[in-house]
């Protein structure tokens, strides 16, 4: 079987609507080497692959319409594969980056926690110095002691691709210090937020979470449901004034009453200026005796001391 057939059969067998040319070049480069794919022989006159034999590999299926260069992000580097249906921006996006996940208003839509119908995707990526080291591992992990020779040949490196747009659909990529917790969605290339992070994600970034009321409504009407998995996620992820804030909304709003946990977390709160609901909101005089957070979000249905 040439490469051809086995880069053709490959591509039919992925659960993704892109790919990239580092995608294409990995694994064109096992192909070569190991000479086979799936254990059908696989005929070659080259002994390995080459910067000039992927480029002409690309260019081949481009011109038969099994590729086609996917215009809205990666330039010469990213590609659609015909007939992959049923893919929306966030598979596009996990594709393209295998570090990314859907996050924050995506996440909370996803798993159904709102009925707002996100125009933007959100999209956690790490940090473009972190990015990085985990590009080089994710090369080592992919070619072994093959890399040296791989990067001598001028074959494309795993590197990071910029998304603003994703066809018509906006792209907001967040990057923090916090390392994701994700769920794999079975038969596609996606990573969503697990539920208790989507939950810990509303207090550190609101705004990004159709804002602080919206997120006070997604914890009323889910919060006693998720209440473990919240909990497992905050004492494992959470900070201090993370902890202040999900202990609140499930104490004061969802009327969550006598958690171990929470009451643990409690025993711990500062009061202070900055200790506020809302992050983003200024300090209001309104607080919590219990919790010793400013109550800077109007009209939540809690009477306070």
């Amino acid at each position: 079987m040439p490469a051809t057939r086995a880069l053709t059969l490959y591509l039919g067998e992925l659960d993704q609507p892109v790919i990239t040319d580092y995608q294409i070049a990995i694994f064109l480069h096992r192909a070569y080497k190991e000479r086979k794919y799936k254990d059908v022989p696989v005929k070659s006159t080259a002994s390995s692959l080459s910067r000039e034999i992927l480029k002409k590999k690309i260019m081949q299926f481009c011109s038969t319409g099994i590729l086609s260069r996917y215009t809205s992000i990666g330039g010469n580097r990213v590609y659609s594969i015909m007939g992959k249906k049923g893919f929306d921006a966030g598979d596009v996006a996990c594709s393209v980056d295998p570090f990314a996940y859907v996050s924050h208003l995506s996440a909370l839509a996803y798993h159904g926690l709102t009925n707002r119908i996100p125009s933007t995707l959100y999209v956690s990526s790490p940090k473009s110095k972190l990015w990085a080291e985990f590009a080089v591992q994710r090369m080592m992990k992919d070619l072994g002691e093959d890399l040296q020779e791989y990067l001598e040949h001028g074959l494309p490196k795993l590197m990071r691709i910029s998304m603003q747009k994703i066809g018509k659909t906006p792209i907001s990529i967040h990057s923090s210090i916090h390392l994701g917790a994700f769920k794999l969605v079975r038969g596609r290339n996606i990573r969503v937020s697990t539920i208790g992070r989507t939950f810990l994600d509303m207090v550190r970034e609101p705004s990004m979470c159709g804002g602080m009321r919206h997120c006070v409504e997604v914890y009323k009407e889910h919060g006693k449901i998720y209440k473990s998995l919240i909990i497992d996620e905050l004492n494992r992820h959470g900070t201090q004034i993370e902890k202040t804030r999900v202990g609140y909304l499930l104490e004061e709003v969802v009327g969550i009453t006598g958690d171990p946990a929470l009451e643990e977390w409690a025993s711990h709160v500062q009061r202070g200026g900055s200790r506020k609901l809302d992050p983003a909101n200024e300090y209001e005089p309104t607080y919590s005796k219990k919790w010793c957070i400013s109550i800077n979000v109007q009209d939540l249905g809690v009477d306070h001391e």
